[in-house]
C-alpha cells in the first residue's frame, strides 16, 4: 500500500480559524481514519508487506472480520490518501468541458428554454463569455465535513442560513439555488453536448461511467464555496448523510421542518422517518428497521468489498471524446447511491422529483448531503490497499468541467486536480464504519449446484442472445478457469459480466443478480452470500431516444469461496427483474478474470 500524505489538520492536531463572522466555528480534529472510538485501543494488523498500526474499537476491532485478501485501512490522513493504478490510455481523447453557450432545452416533457422557474427549465445556467482555469486558492481554511445526524444546533442553523441566502440571490445569478440545480441537470439530461471535443452530436452524460466520481466532487466543492462565502465563514463544510451507519441511517428530522430552507415538499412522505433501503427496489418492503439494517450494512460491504477491487469496479467504465458511457458506471454508483435517490423521491410526481429524477435532485438541498458522503467512499475506497487506486489514464484525467465559483467566475477544472481532499482543503469527521464486518454469508454451502442443475438450466452457450428481463432469467456460465491459487487471486479478480443492458432510461430501473441460489423464491437478502449486487438506474431523458445500453459487473472470487463452490466448473446466474425491467434487454451473461 502507498505510504499516506498527511494532511495540514492531521500535523497540528487542530486547526482553528478566527473570521469575522457569527458563523465561525474551529475545525474539528482529524485523527487517524477511522475512529471507531473515544476508548479505542491500539492494534496491528499484518498484510503482505506492511504492518498498520489502526484504531479499534473497545468493544470489537472492526477489522478483524475483512477478508483473505487483506483489506486494511491505513493511518494517516484519510484526504492525503491518493493512489494511482497503472490503467494505460488506449487512444481517443479526453472529454472537454461543454459550451455552456450552446446548453440545449431540456427534454423533459412541457419545459420551454429559458424558462429557469421552480417548475420548470431548460436546466441552462447563466452563459459567460469568459471561463478561468482553476487555480488551488492560497491559504485557504481547511474544512471538515461532519456527519449530518451528529449535528450540533449551532451548526444546524449555519447550514439552514446559508441555503436561504443561496435562495435568496436573484435568479440570474450563477450561485443562485435553483441555478445550482441546473447544473446537475445540465450535465445529465443531455442539455450538454461534446461540442468542445468535436461532437457537437453526442451529448454529456456524467453518470454510468469512470466520470461520476470527479464530477460530483467538483460540483460539491464550488456549492460548498459558495455557501460559505453566503455566510462569511470559509470553514463552513457541506454535511454527509451517514446513511453507512445504523445511526445515520434515517433522514435527519431538521430537513423535514417545513420553517426550514432546508425543507422540500418533493420527498417520499412514507420515508420521512423511516431506515432508508439502500436497495430500494421502488416499492417498499415487508423488512423490519433491523432486517433493513443488517440489509444496508451488508450491501455496503459488496459494493465498497466484493464489488469494488479495482478501479474500473469502483468507478465505472472508460468514457472519452466521441463515445456514449457505455461500458457501465461503478458500484457505489450502482448502490447505494441510486436507490437513496429514488427511495427519497416523491412517489407523488411524475417523474419521481425532486432527488428521484437526474434533472430535479439538484433542487432538494438533501442531494449534497447525499453526495457528500458518496465522495466519502471514493476517500474511504483508496484506503483499502490493494488495487484500491486512482485511474492513471491521461483521458481520464485531462477530462475537464466548468463550474462556477463563489465569486461568479466561470471556472474550468480538470479531473487530476480534485485526487487529493487536501488540496481541495477538506476532509471527513471520523466515525465508525460498521460494514467492514458485515461480510454476507450463505444460505447453505452451494458446491456443486451447476452440475445439479445440467440439462435443467441452458447453459450460457446455448442461449439466444438478447434476452428480455420480464421474467426471472437463470443461466449456467462457465468458468475459464477454477481452483485458482491464492496468488492467481490476487493478480487477477474473476468477474462476472451482464453485457450490453438494453433500458428505458425515463424509468427507474432495477435488478438483482444471484450466485448459485437454486432456491425457487430467488429472494435471498443481501446478508446472504448468494445475493451478488444491483443493477440500478434514476430516470433521465435523452434527445431523440428513451433507451440507453450499458454494463453491469459483480465480483465473484470471495464470494465463489464462500459458497464453497471454488472447484465447479459452471456457475449458476440468476437474474431477478425488481423495477421497470419489463422493457430491457441483456445481450450476454460471461465471466472474466481481470
Amino acid at each position: 500500500m502507498s505510504s499516506l500524505t498527511t494532511s495540514p489538520a492531521t500535523a497540528t492536531g487542530t486547526t482553528t480559524k478566527t473570521y469575522s463572522s457569527s458563523f465561525t466555528t474551529p475545525s474539528p480534529t482529524v485523527s487517524s481514519w477511522p475512529l471507531f472510538s473515544k476508548t479505542s485501543k491500539k492494534c496491528a494488523i499484518q498484510s503482505l508487506k506492511h504492518k498498520v498500526s489502526c484504531n479499534a474499537g473497545s468493544s470489537e476491532n472492526l477489522l478483524n472480520n475483512l477478508d483473505r485478501r487483506n483489506v486494511l485501512l491505513g493511518l494517516g490522513s484519510l484526504a492525503g490518501a491518493v493512489n494511482l493504478t497503472s490503467v494505460p490510455s488506449v487512444g481517443a481523447a479526453p472529454l472537454a468541458a461543454p459550451d455552456i453557450s450552446k446548453c440545449g432545452t431540456n427534454p423533459l416533457s412541457g419545459f420551454k428554454a429559458g424558462e429557469n422557474t421552480p417548475t420548470g427549465g431548460d436546466c441552462c445556467p447563466p452563459d459567460s463569455s469568459l471561463i478561468k482555469d482553476f487555480e488551488f486558492p492560497t491559504n485557504q481554511a481547511f474544512k471538515v465535513r461532519p456527519a449530518a445526524h451528529l449535528l450540533s444546533a449551532k451548526y444546524i442553523a449555519k447550514f439552514n442560513e446559508a441555503i436561504k441566502r443561496m435562495k435568496a440571490l436573484p435568479e440570474d445569478d450563477p450561485r443562485n439555488f435553483l441555478q445550482q440545480a441546473h447544473i446537475h441537470c445540465a450535465y445529465c439530461n443531455g442539455a450538454y453536448t461534446q461540442s468542445s471535443s468535436g461532437f457537437p452530436d453526442i451529448e454529456i452524460q456524467i453518470h454510468n461511467s469512470w466520470l461520476f466520481f470527479p464530477f460530483h466532487r467538483w460540483y460539491l466543492y464550488f456549492y460548498e464555496r459558495i455557501l460559505g462565502s453566503l455566510i462569511d465563514d470559509p470553514t463552513f463544510a457541506l454535511p454527509f448523510w451517514n446513511w453507512d451507519t445504523p445511526a445515520g441511517m434515517t433522514i435527519p428530522k431538521y430537513f423535514n421542518d417545513p420553517k426550514s430552507a432546508l425543507f422540500d415538499t418533493k420527498r417520499n412522505q412514507a420515508h420521512l422517518k423511516g431506515v432508508v433501503d439502500l436497495g430500494y427496489n421502488g416499492k417498499d418492503t415487508d423488512a423490519t428497521d433491523i432486517e433493513k439494517v443488517k440489509n444496508n450494512l451488508a450491501i455496503m460491504y459488496r459494493q465498497m468489498v466484493t464489488n469494488a477491487t479495482d478501479p474500473t469496479a469502483f468507478f465505472g467504465g472508460e468514457y472519452r471524446a466521441g463515445k456514449e458511457p457505455i461500458s457501465g458506471g461503478g458500484s457505489v454508483e450502482q448502490s447505494p447511491h441510486t436507490p437513496v435517490h429514488r427511495w427519497v423521491g416523491d412517489p407523488r410526481e411524475a417523474n419521481g422529483e425532486n432527488l428521484g429524477n437526474f434533472y430535479s435532485a439538484g433542487r432538494d438541498t438533501l442531494f449534497y448531503c447525499h453526495h457528500s458522503n458518496v465522495d466519502r467512499m471514493w476517500s474511504l475506497w483508496k484506503m483499502l490497499g490493494g488495487k484500491h487506486k486512482d485511474i492513471t489514464d491521461t483521458d481520464w484525467l485531462n477530462t475537464s468541467f466548468v463550474f462556477y465559483d463563489e465569486n461568479k467566475n466561470l471556472v474550468r477544472v480538470y479531473v487530476k486536480d480534485c485526487l487529493l481532499t487536501n488540496q481541495l482543503g477538506y476532509d471527513y469527521q471520523r466515525v465508525d464504519v460498521p460494514w467492514l464486518k458485515s461480510k454476507p454469508v450463505p444460505r447453505a454451502p452451494r458446491s456443486g449446484v451447476a452440475k445439479r442443475l445440467i440439462g435443467k438450466v441452458k447453459k450460457s452457450d446455448d442461449v439466444v442472445f438478447p434476452v428480455k428481463l420480464d421474467k426471472t432469467v437463470k443461466v449456467l456460465v462457465p468458468r475459464a478457469k477454477k481452483s485458482r491459487s491464492k496468488k492467481e487471486k490476487e493478480e487477477k479478480e474473476e468477474i462476472l459480466i451482464i453485457q450490453g443492458i438494453t433500458y428505458d432510461s425515463e424509468k427507474y430501473v432495477k435488478f438483482d443478480v444471484y450466485v448459485n441460489d437454486e432456491d425457487d423464491d430467488d429472494d435471498a437478502a443481501p446478508d446472504q452470500t448468494e445475493f451478488a449486487g444491483s443493477f440500478a438506474q434514476l430516470p433521465h431523458k435523452h434527445k431523440g431516444k428513451t433507451s440507453s445500453k450499458t454494463n453491469f459487473r459483480a465480483g465473484l472470487t470471495e464470494l465463489l469461496e464462500e459458497l464453497e463452490a471454488d472447484d465447479d466448473e459452471n456457475v449458476l446466474i440468476t437474474v431477478v427483474p425488481r423495477s421497470g425491467s419489463e422493457d430491457i434487454t441483456i445481450d450476454a451473461i460471461k465471466i472474466i478474470y481481470a
